[in-house]
């Protein structure tokens, strides 16, 4: 997920932190987890967006799934928890809210953050929670089958960049990991 300015984002930091896991850089790994831990871990127990933003972001579901941290890790359950009620509307996922406004007035849902929750959801062991978020985000497609960036909850349309790579890939993943 792309960042929207320099700052020192805590999906970011976390990213890395997988990355260093999966090629057996663990000490690293945990250095960066316990730094960002110290400066970007909300009053309430989660994530949050960067050490002086602490609002939701749904960049903050990947580190959890990627390995950063383990699934039972508690800040990455509760951010999924707070994601889950202050970011979602009807089955969709918004990635962060942009002001007071309710969700869907400054931007559509982000399909590729409701696979996020589809992912994060099964990886906590709620099988049919995953798969209803992975069906509702799924049907979310224009006629030849394709979704786009977003995806308009109270018009029911598609909005933003379409093809959309990086929600395919997370469709495809979700699949995958959710036929298992």
């Amino acid at each position: 997920m792309w960042e929207l300015d320099d700052r020192a984002w805590t999906h970011s930091r976390l990213n890395c932190a997988s990355g260093l896991r999966a090629v057996g850089e663990n000490a690293l790994a945990d250095t960066i987890v316990a730094e960002t831990a110290a400066h970007a871990t909300h009053p309430s127990g989660r994530w949050q967006r960067t050490p002086d933003d602490p609002r939701l972001d749904g960049a903050l579901l990947l580190p959890a799934i990627r390995g950063a941290v383990p699934a039972g890790d508690p800040r990455s359950r509760r951010t999924l928890d707070a994601y889950l009620a202050a970011l979602t509307e009807d089955g969709y996922a918004y990635r962060f809210r942009h002001d007071d406004r309710p969700l869907g007035e400054t931007e559509g849902a982000f399909l590729l953050c409701g696979f996020l929750v589809a992912l994060a959801t099964h990886q906590q062991g709620d099988v049919p929670a995953a798969l209803r978020w992975f069906e509702r985000n799924r049907a979310a497609c224009g006629p030849a089958g394709l979704p786009s960036e977003e995806y308009d909850v109270t018009q029911r349309r598609l909005r933003g960049n379409l093809p959309q790579a990086f929600v395919h890939a997370l469709l495809l993943e979700c699949a995958a990991r959710l036929k298992e």
